[in-house]
């Protein structure tokens, strides 16, 4: 999902790793004096956080655009602020639900002995969040962690400092540290948070660091939610109606300027079709923007090392053959000024090219041509699995073989990026674009354990299983094999 450059100079301490160590100690502390929190409880601190939060909403965008030199106020509130909305309020709605003990079915043979499920909270939940959407993807998984009772830790990352600041005093100013602490740094302060023994650890970041965070996490058996990235492709069937796909898939890649996880990464299409997509494509980016440079609603690269890997890929696409079309006519000096990169469509690609191999993270949009859907089943297959895929067409008999026998993360179809902020669908990949899922009661059961209770009867006959085993014990199992 996102990267951390080695030789990044983001390494100012703001925590010493050894400190947090007492933070953590003191977190289990707490939540050991009172390790079931009522529903009054978690909702006090659901609302708490909420209000917390959307009262400093203003402070957030200007910070949030600052770190990554500008980010568009509307695309900070749409894919920040509405979706955590969204998520305060599914919690608020459904926690009292997600916390009742379930029911359970005991088999035949047991009767009338019952069985029980008991959501429990785990105790000190761990999150590792990432840059490019920041708030949101270090407060959803805590909304999660606080709905199942649980205290948190959380450590933003360091190509964030000002939100990151911001983060910490906010929380600071409306809980204990007891209750919730935000840790601030660099990649030394995050690499002591992923070593410490918490109940459960979440991390969205890249494949890369993410093997690292698990290797760390299972020194301590901290089981883990890996939310990772990929390259996430985009199949456009022949009987895709185009003024549909266009407009959807070009807003989806451009959100962030691309930055996001779940941003489409290529496109699959048949080799007639590709000239007039990628004219179209183009053509609706110049429509949304009609300028780069300078435009309030277009957001900047985060970081020049970031700045620097987008036009790597296509220099490097160039020189293996590729066709490179620009969207707009913004000067070059002034896009690199501003660290702005437009909708870039990369044509003639091979499997050789950097841009095919890496999760590109930008608004550069490859092209493969594949002619048919098993060719391009086949194609994505063969790859890594990635965290989401996107699906145009309107033939339902192609779709269902696209659900039934590609992998992925999630799926849209129709329609790209949008299954992330469905409170109800679990959000998470698959392989090596992650593991677990949260958001809504998946994020709860997450974030719980699901302890197994059987109640055993005082009308039971188990005992007569028990030694010394007679021709009664032999009989009794006799019939138990014929129920079971």
């Amino acid at each position: 999902m996102v990267r951390i450059d080695p030789s990044s100079k983001l390494k100012g301490k703001f925590d010493e790793p050894r400190e947090l160590k007492a933070i953590l100690s003191s977190q289990r502390a707490d939540f050991d004096r009172a390790p079931y929190p009522s529903w009054s409880v978690r909702k006090a601190n659901i609302e708490k956080l909420r209000n917390a939060i959307f009262a400093s909403e203003d402070a957030f965008i200007k910070v949030i655009s600052e770190d990554f030199g500008h980010r568009a106020a509307e695309e900070t509130m749409i894919a920040e602020f509405l979706v955590l909305k969204g998520g305060f309020s599914h919690a608020l709605k459904h926690t009292p639900k997600w916390m009742k003990t379930r029911k359970a079915s005991t088999a035949l043979p047991y009767w009338p002995a019952k069985n029980r499920i008991v959501p429990q909270p785990l105790g000190v939940v761990g999150i590792i969040s990432p840059w490019n959407y920041p708030l949101q993807l270090a407060i959803m998984p805590l909304i999660g962690a606080l709905s199942a009772g649980n205290r948190a830790m959380l450590k933003p990352s360091e190509y964030t400092p000002k939100f990151s600041a911001l983060l910490k005093s906010v929380i600071a100013n409306n809980f204990s540290d007891e209750e919730i602490y935000v840790a601030t740094g660099g990649v030394d302060v995050a690499s002591a948070f992923s070593e410490l023994p918490f109940d459960h650890l979440v991390f969205t970041g890249s494949t890369s660091v993410g093997r690292k965070v698990a290797q760390a996490a299972a020194k301590n058996l901290t089981p883990v939610t890996l939310e990772l990235g990929g390259k996430s492709p985009v199949i456009v069937d022949q009987s895709a109606k185009l003024d549909l796909v266009i407009p959807r898939l070009v807003n989806a890649k451009l959100l962030n300027a691309g930055q996001t996880c779940v941003a489409p990464d290529y496109v699959l299409m048949p080799q007639n079709d590709i000239n007039a997509f990628s004219a179209a494509v183009l053509k609706q980016a110049e429509k949304m923007y009609p300028t780069f440079a300078g435009n309030d609603d277009f957001t900047s690269i985060i970081a020049d090392t970031h700045y620097a890997r987008l036009q790597d890929l296509l220099e490097d696409a160039e020189n293996k053959g590729a066709k490179i079309a620009v969207a707009g006519s913004d000067d070059k000096q002034q896009l690199a000024k501003e660290r702005r990169v437009p909708l870039t469509v990369v044509t003639n690609t091979t499997p050789e090219m950097k841009i095919m191999q890496e999760e590109i993270f930008g608004p550069l949009l490859p092209i493969v041509a594949s002619e048919t859907l098993d060719e391009s089943l086949q194609y994505v297959q063969a790859k890594e699995r990635p965290l989401a895929l996107y699906w145009f067409g309107e033939d339902s008999d192609k779709k269902d073989k696209v659900l039934k026998t590609s992998h992925s993360g999630g799926v849209c179809i129709n329609e790209a990026a949008w299954h992330v902020v469905q409170d109800d669908l679990p959000f998470g990949g698959v392989g090596p674009s992650g593991m677990g899922a949260y958001h809504g009661e998946h994020g709860f059961e997450s974030f719980s354990h699901l302890k197994g209770v059987f109640h055993q009867s005082r009308f039971s006959q188990g005992k007569a299983l028990h030694p010394p085993y007679t021709d009664k014990t032999r009989k009794m199992m006799g019939l138990m094999k014929k129920i079971l």
